[in-house]
């Protein structure tokens, strides 16, 4: 889990300015806080969490004070290619929170039989904070031809904490065949070839 540190905003201070001076504005809401909290966070602090975890908890230094946290909505400018602001759900431990994790597939230099296919790149869930995940590993060393796994194949599926939201039956890879069609180019050519 990453750990982010911000600070409080001053809201007489304009958020132009802040991103001039090299910051990200931002809010942290939840439950247990009355409205929100502005924030600003240095824009390579905060560029480096987002390259490690978008998905996931995080914890949130503010000033000292650590909050559990998920990040909700991230504005980006496409056209500057910078992050504008953050807003963040401070968790409260014993409420289920909706969260996404990525999945990470291992070991697929082992599959030779076929191509490996993947379908679903995360699973949508709900758990405690304290069994909250940001990346599922899927082994697919031992696939064969026809193989695949599905949602209730893997351990969050298992977890009592954990309710999925994606469909159980859902496909996440599967071992396909290949379709090789040079053989039938090479019996156009012969055609043509008897036609001159």
């Amino acid at each position: 889990m990453t750990t982010l540190k911000v600070q409080k905003r001053d809201m007489e201070t304009k958020a132009k300015k802040l991103r001039r001076e090299g910051f990200i504005t931002g809010n942290l809401f939840g439950k247990e806080i009355e409205g929100s909290i502005p924030l600003k966070i240095e824009r390579l602090e905060a560029e480096r969490t987002l390259r490690g975890c978008m998905k996931g908890t995080q914890m949130l230094d503010v000033e000292g004070k650590m909050y559990d946290v998920l990040i909700k909505e991230i504005d980006f400018d496409a056209t500057k290619n910078q992050t504008l602001e953050i807003d963040f759900q401070a968790l409260v431990s014993n409420e289920k929170v909706h969260s996404v994790a990525e999945i990470v597939l291992h070991n697929t230099e082992n599959v030779v039989e076929g191509v490996l296919e993947q379908i679903l790149k995360e699973v949508s869930y709900k758990a405690y904070p304290s069994a909250l995940v940001d990346k599922i590993d899927v082994d697919c060393g031992n696939l064969h031809l026809g193989d695949c796994i599905r949602v209730k194949d893997l351990e969050i599926a298992k977890n009592k904490d954990i309710s999925i939201m994606t469909n159980p039956e859902s496909i996440i890879v599967n071992v396909i065949a290949v379709h090789n069609n040079a053989g039938d180019d090479t019996a156009d050519d012969t055609e043509e070839t008897a036609e001159k």
